[in-house]
């Protein structure tokens, strides 16, 4: 079994219109949430062993915060360039390409990617992943052979829930 959790970076600032898009840093209430949603994945004892992110600043500080949260080493996340503006179909052309060794894996990264993604391989339909919004999804086959709805929806958790 594969287990994948879908991760939206926390909320972002448009305090400085300066900075691209890619440089924009989390905002206070994204850098309340991060740790509190990291948390919250303990308690339900998620435990990656592959942490994936985008480089944009709001989602590798994101999956910063988190990875900490979940005693992951900050310094093995890997940062893929491809999923920053990736489409569901790049984003899943990424996963397929997991190593197989790798059972409980972690993405981070943009709408409106992720949320395509999610209601591709499962059939829970959901309308919008907000900011800091994590899916869980389960596979029965390699990551290879992820196909369109082959998922098992687990969860779905957004710090505005709470």
């Amino acid at each position: 079994m594969k287990t994948l959790y879908l991760v939206r970076h926390a909320k972002s600032s448009w305090k400085h219109p300066e900075l691209s898009d890619f440089e924009r840093p989390l905002n206070k209430r994204g850098k309340n949430d991060a740790p509190f949603m990291g948390k919250l994945l303990a308690e339900k004892g998620v435990n990656p062993e592959l942490v994936i992110s985008s480089p944009a600043k709001r989602a590798s500080s994101t999956a910063k915060i988190i990875a900490s949260e979940l005693n992951y080493v900050k310094e093995k996340i890997i940062f893929d360039k491809n999923i920053y503006e990736g489409t569901g179909r790049r984003l899943l052309e990424i996963i397929s390409g997991i190593q197989e060794k790798y059972n409980f894996v972690m993405l981070f990264g943009h709408n409106p990617g992720l949320t395509v993604l999610s209601n591709n391989l499962s059939d829970h339909f959901i309308d919008n992943i907000p900011t800091c919004g994590i899916v869980a999804l389960e596979f029965s086959k390699s990551w290879s052979d992820i196909k369109l709805n082959s998922a098992k929806f687990l969860f779905f958790e957004y710090p505005k829930k709470y």
